[in-house]
């Protein structure tokens, strides 16, 4: 079973910055965030394949958001820049994917985090 403990949420005004982290208890290749604002349908924010660092992103965030990690430390993280009210849902840490290259778009990972709240204010 794999753990993950998400960190980083809050409330942050129009324009502001957020970083959220998840610590991953094990290894694993394909991972990324969702999100999933009330009356709205999850999303695929930002994927990241480990073992090349390829990247991909939700046309929404693109040149805001950046998916990283820290290999040593089994973290991942997502740094959120000129947040947007509409940017306001439950972020979900999310690991282990067959086909990472599908993954933003089917969101079928394996395991999901009991997510982080993100707010933001206009």
């Amino acid at each position: 079973q794999v753990q993950l403990v998400e960190s980083g949420g809050g409330s942050v005004q129009a324009g502001g910055s957020l970083t959220l982290s998840c610590a991953i208890s094990q290894n694993i290749y394909c991972v990324g965030w969702f999100r999933q604002a009330p009356g709205k349908e999850r999303e695929g924010v930002a994927v990241i394949y480990r073992g090349d660092n390829s990247t991909y992103y939700a046309d929404s965030v693109k040149g805001r958001f950046t998916i990283s990690q820290h290999n040593a430390k089994n973290t991942l993280y997502l740094q959120m820049k000129l947040l947007k009210p509409e940017d306001t849902a439950m972020y979900y840490c999310v690991v282990d994917h067959p086909r990472c290259t599908v993954a933003l778009r089917d969101g079928h990972f394996a395991y999901w985090g009991q997510g982080t709240q993100v707010t933001v204010s206009s």
